[in-house]
């Protein structure tokens, strides 16, 4: 638990491992996922590192696996997932997964293929039943149609031209489109011989008739009939048929709808052409007989070979699934076998080989209480691996900054997390996330105070934490639900905290309870309390007792005072809650200048902060304490209500050293005696620790170098191991104690004036910060107001809506209206408000909280761990 309050100590050690030893002992270290390595070859290309060969046949054999989990989730097969993470094989057992792998991977690829061939068959024998089918009929009426559409070119050619043309109309169409008119005037004379010649010419067109067959896409039918028409010049007659039942793509088993199309067309010019524009759309032509009695013989076998086909896709597809559902048992381990060797074989990168090439030689960070943990499960890695030699673990002296690490579990990992989104600690400061704990939910709660809301959000919290196990067991890649479920125990807080301050408040969806009766007496009748909206109870009269916990429910049938009493109310309670959250972040920055032996911080930095703070704004929430107390309707003058001021206006006049002015004769001109006096101190003392917090420590610091730089160099002490500096004779720690105590300073690498500048900013920000964080915490009181008057306000323009309609349809329509309602409850003030206080508590930690002792300046303890590895995807890096 001391590391939640403070970051672990860490060490830099250096271990030395047998290359026989070296794979079984980084397993071992990643199950246990306590160490930290650090790359020792950073000029070293991830293609020139000595496992990079491993590390390829890893990722071979990730790519393999990808490809069966692939197939697998297209067939719909679930995976076995038993919860167990398995153990990193040994090296040796590589070459067998990967021949299993390659096993898989070649079958699963040889019945798809198979099965891809066998479904092309199957589409294109579908395709020709179809064009069989629909081709008869397509016979019988081409050539009357043919006809047809013969004497509609030549009617839009000739508009003199008749359905039933003599053959004088044909010999002035012959006279008029001479052969320079015509782009193909051979054709042309063809069929006006046809029309000219009637029922004989006819028949001896139908013998003459060519066509082709085939199967389009039908969203592609209307474009290629508009080519045809334009590329043909209008000589080709088209006709086509649905094909009513999707088609299966062999390529991605996607169905797709097309449509049967037959073109007649006379003349090999014309074939060609239309050949070239259906391989353009991509039509698929089939051959398509031209007797009936071959049509039918055609459609008998294609009828057999399909269901030979059905047959074999069967049986192929059933095989597939055999292979796949093998498969599905083990992927799981599979993966994490894979990642967990590739894992190894990384970190194995990241070392040194020594001069005699059997030995690995690598540097870690590790924590000092887990250092036995450690050399206990590297003596457990080298028993695996049968190795003789043991590994040897040096602790390491380094100037270099260790990083931060903060033992966490389930319910403190999220408040951590809000932590370190700011700025990790740096090393062994003092971490805020077990103060957040509290501090967070209740700030919250205090703009979020509604007993009905805050029962919403405890209870969706409450079901994450009860149903944590099974939630997390589904992964779900959803960014915003992940979110939630991650901050389950903050949001769970956060409603337990609103249910309080909302039952302080006496506040449930805009309304109050009444549990112990109201403490004010009404002493008018009926008539004059229904009838004058304006009328007021005088407390000195009509408040015989105080209500036992929180707001007085009476509250909520004073619409017109009720704002004015809970604005004063909750805008001093917001100040003094701010002030105490400030005073306590300043409080906590004095235990780091403890930890550190910072004494000069503590002199030079913490006591003027806090006497700054304290004399003037802590003062001011105590004048509001003392108003409270002191003044009140049932006492008399110079103490009643009439006579209690201002406390915004008595402290601006403290500052500016005016003197408020009297309400009238009967009161007093302070509310204390000798607070005049006392508040000129205050005011003269606080303003005095300003030069102290600006000159104070850059000139103590001048002092100590120019002390040390008069200090003799004496010879080392051998006999002086005594104390904290160990061989340092008295000299010499003199002259160490002039350089900063802690693992942040560096003021004795710094010029002065650099110090003098650091020193003005932080001053200045630490004064004005003073002044304008103490107003940003009247936030808490501007979104408490706003989310009640939200709520009243959905109360009253919507619910009551539907609490007021009465006969037979006022039940559904209260039904619907309370739907309506609810729904705009969770969304807005659940969610929408949820998500505004939120943020708004965020950064009142962030800047007025952690601003005071926070430098977050550290980097975070990466451990090298399977288990973040593998709830990462198995990335790693080189």
């Amino acid at each position: 638990m001391g590391s939640l309050f403070r970051s672990e100590e860490m060490t830099l050690c250096q271990l030395f491992l047998q290359s026989e030893a070296a794979y079984a002992c980084v397993s071992e270290l990643g199950e246990l996922g306590l160490v930290q390595f650090r790359d020792l070859n950073p000029d070293v290309n991830a293609f020139q590192r000595k496992f990079v060969n491993e590390v390829r046949r890893c990722d071979e054999m990730e790519r393999k696996l990808r490809y069966l989990e692939k197939e697998i989730k297209k067939d719909g097969i679930p995976m076995l997932d038993t919860g167990d993470s398995p153990e990193a094989p040994q090296p040796r057992e590589m070459i067998d997964l990967e021949a299993t792998f390659e096993k898989l991977e070649n079958e699963l690829r040889e019945v798809n293929q198979n099965a891809e061939a066998l479904k092309r068959n199957y589409l294109e024998l579908t395709e020709l039943k179809h064009i069989l089918r629909k081709t008869q009929v397509f016979f019988d009426e081409t050539a009357p149609d043919y006809q047809d559409m013969l004497v509609n070119r030549f009617s839009q050619l000739n508009p003199s031209f008749h359905s039933r043309p003599s053959k004088y109309d044909i010999r002035t169409l012959r006279v008029k489109f001479t052969k320079s008119q015509m782009a193909d005037s051979h054709r042309e004379e063809e069929q006006l011989n046809l029309l000219e010649d009637g029922p004989r010419g006819q028949q001896q067109q139908n013998l003459k008739l060519g066509f082709v067959a085939g199967v389009i896409l039908r969203e592609r039918l209307p474009a290629f009939e508009r080519m045809l028409w334009r590329a043909c010049r209008g000589n080709v007659f088209l006709r086509q048929a649905m094909i009513e039942a999707p088609l299966e793509d062999p390529s991605n088993g996607d169905n797709v709808y097309k449509s049967v199309f037959i073109i007649f067309f006379q003349g090999d010019q014309l074939k060609t052409r239309v050949k070239k524009i259906c391989e353009g759309f991509r039509a698929t032509l089939y051959p398509c007989p031209e007797a009936p009695a071959d049509r039918r013989e055609m459609a008998m076998g294609v009828m057999t070979r399909i269901e030979d086909l059905n047959t074999v896709l069967g049986q192929t597809q059933d095989h597939r699934h055999r292979v796949l559902v093998a498969a599905a048992k083990n992927l799981k381990n599979w993966f994490v076998k894979v990642r967990k060797i590739k894992a190894i074989y990384h970190t194995l990168n990241l070392f040194n080989l020594d001069v005699t090439q059997k030995c690995l030689i690598a540097e870690c960070w590790v924590p000092v209480l887990d250092i036995e943990t450690i050399q206990v499960a590297l003596r457990r890695g080298t028993e695996r691996s049968g190795s003789s030699v043991p590994p040897i673990l040096n602790r390491m002296e380094t100037f270099e900054d260790p990083p931060t690490y903060n033992r966490t579990n389930k319910f403190t990992h999220a408040f951590q997390a809000l932590i370190n989104a700011y700025g990790v600690a740096s090393y062994r400061e003092m971490n805020p996330a077990p103060y957040t704990i509290i501090t967070f939910p209740f700030l919250f709660a205090v703009m979020f105070g509604d007993l009905g809301h805050g029962t919403i959000m405890a209870l969706f919290g409450l079901w994450m934490v009860l149903k944590e196990k099974p939630l997390a067991a589904k992964k779900s890649d959803n960014e915003i639900w992940n979110i939630f479920f991650g901050g389950r125990y903050i949001i769970f807080l956060m409603g337990v905290f609103s249910m309080y301050t909302g039952f302080i408040y006496n506040d449930i969806f805009s309304k109050s309870l009444n549990i112990f009766g109201s403490g004010w007496h009404l002493s008018y009748n009926t008539s004059t309390v229904m009838e004058n909206k304006a009328l007021q109870l005088d407390p000195a009269y009509d408040a015989p007792r105080t209500y036992p916990i929180g707001m007085d429910p009476v509250w909520q049938v004073a619409p017109l005072n009720k704002i004015i009493f809970q604005n004063a109310y909750k805008m001093k309670i917001s100040i003094i809650f701010g002030v105490i959250h400030m005073i306590f972040g300043v409080v906590v920055g004095l235990f780091n200048h403890r930890f550190f032996k910072n004494k000069r911080a503590i002199y030079c930095e913490f006591i003027p902060q806090m006497i700054f703070l304290i004399f003037l704004f802590f003062y001011m929430t105590l004048l509001m304490w003392i108003k409270w107390i002191r003044f009140s309707a049932q006492n008399p003058a110079p103490y009643s209500v009439h006579c209690a001021p201002s406390i915004l206006i008595t402290f601006i006049n403290m500052v500016l050293f005016k003197t408020s002015p009297l309400i009238n004769e009967e009161c007093n001109e302070w509310m204390f005696w000798g607070q005049g006096v006392l508040q000129k101190f205050l005011v003269l003392s606080a303003l005095a620790c300003i030069p102290v917090m600006l000159l104070a420590k850059p000139l103590l610091i001048m002092q100590e170098r120019k002390k040390a730089l008069h200090q003799p160099i004496l010879p080392y002490s051998t006999d002086g191991q005594d104390g904290e500096n160990g061989g340092l004779n008295p000299q010499t720690q003199t002259a160490a104690a002039a350089a900063p105590a802690g693992g942040h300073g560096h003021e004795e690498q710094e010029e002065m004036s650099e110090i003098f500048i650091h020193q003005g900013i932080h001053t200045i920000e630490y004064v004005l910060g003073s002044v304008s964080h103490t107003a940003s915490y009247l936030r808490l009181w501007a979104l408490s107001l706003a989310h009640a008057q939200l709520a009243e306000v959905l109360w009253n323009m919507v619910l009551k809506m539907g609490l007021t309609m009465s006969g037979p349809m006022g039940g559904i329509g209260l039904w619907a209206i309370f739907g309506f309602w609810a729904s705009l409850t969770v969304s807005i003030l659940v969610l929408m408000e949820g998500l505004s206080a939120f943020l708004h508590t965020l950064r009142l930690h962030w800047v007025e909280f952690q601003s005071k002792f926070y430098a977050g300046q550290g980097y975070a303890f990466t451990p090298f761990a399977f288990e973040a590895i593998l709830d990462g995807g198995g990335s790693t890096e080189d």
